[in-house]
């Protein structure tokens, strides 16, 4: 085989897409990269349901852990790195599995990210105070006035979304959409795209059942031992957040844990429309034998 390919496991949180990836791994005798932002991160190991050391053990992973929330790391770095990662997995596989639900990471790889301008790092830090004091409302508002095309096609609940397409606008002083869509430097891989699916009413039980699971092996700890870094870009995330609020006596745990739920749901509702956008994803349903969902693959590649 001479072609390299590139297997990316895509789909919502909680589907299965970790199980999936080292099968794949272990069928091919591959490794497996990483493409969910959440996880880089060592100090965030129960609230993002990264692979446990048993699964990590399974197969050869990278970008799991590799990062601390102190680090400043974006999706341009990540795309840098990873394929560096991918010209050396290249020269003793053909074949390399990647997994995650970040759809702005997995097209950093997959497709090449939008070239930006460097922008002063204080718009970032005012941003992100504007955050928490004013609220997203408030920089949606931002947004639609200096960008409106950007305000009607980013993820506008995101934040973090939100807040980098206000950064490069400000700092550059160009609508932020006025970047998007150049010509891109072409892959030296071809992508395999496999999407797992599932009922609605299933992801959201999957979900619910999750975090129940987070919360029985420590979140509430986890989250207590970063509770003096909660300011920092990485823990403004589902499961964190909320936990943080019940820590500053805001909210219950009950509610919090039920908050956690529901933008965990709204989040795999995000995921779903990201990737419903794209057409060359093969959508299995979660339940499909592995032996199938490898045939189609083989398939392709012959």
């Amino acid at each position: 085989m001479n072609q390299n390919y590139l297997i990316s496991i895509v789909g919502p949180t909680a589907i299965g897409k970790t199980a999936l990836s080292i099968a794949m791994a272990r069928h091919f005798n591959t490794e497996i990269l990483s493409a969910d932002s959440r996880q880089f991160y060592k100090e965030m190991q129960i609230g993002t349901a990264a692979p446990t050391k048993e699964e990590l053990s399974a197969a050869p992973h990278h970008f799991i852990h590799h990062k601390s929330v102190l680090e400043d790391y974006n999706v341009g770095a990540f795309e840098k790195e990873a394929l560096q990662t991918l010209d050396k997995l290249y020269k003793n596989h053909n074949i390399v599995v990647m997994v995650g639900g970040s759809g702005l990471y997995i097209d950093a790889i997959t497709k090449g990210l939008d070239d930006f301008p460097d922008v002063d790092p204080s718009i970032r830090k005012a941003l992100n105070e504007a955050l928490v004091k004013e609220g997203l409302e408030h920089l949606q508002n931002q947004l639609k006035f200096l960008d409106p095309q950007a305000f009607d096609s980013i993820a506008i609940e995101n934040p973090h979304r939100v807040i980098r397409a206000l950064e490069i606008s400000i700092g550059s002083g160009k609508p932020y959409s006025s970047f998007l869509n150049k010509p891109k430097v072409k892959r030296n891989f071809k992508t395999i795209t496999i999407g797992l699916k599932a009922e609605r009413a299933t992801i959201y039980e999957r979900i619910n059942t999750r975090v129940d699971k987070m919360m029985d092996e420590g979140l509430l700890e986890e989250v207590k031992s970063l509770q003096d870094l909660k300011h920092l870009n990485a823990l403004n995330t589902v499961g964190y957040s909320e936990l943080f609020k019940f820590l500053d006596g805001e909210w219950s745990l009950d509610f919090a844990v039920s908050e956690i739920k529901k933008n965990s749901r709204r989040y795999a509702k995000r995921q779903m429309t990201w990737f419903r956008k794209k057409e060359d994803i093969i959508w299995f349903d979660y339940l499909t034998p592995v032996p199938k969902v490898l045939e189609s693959i083989e398939n392709l590649m012959s």
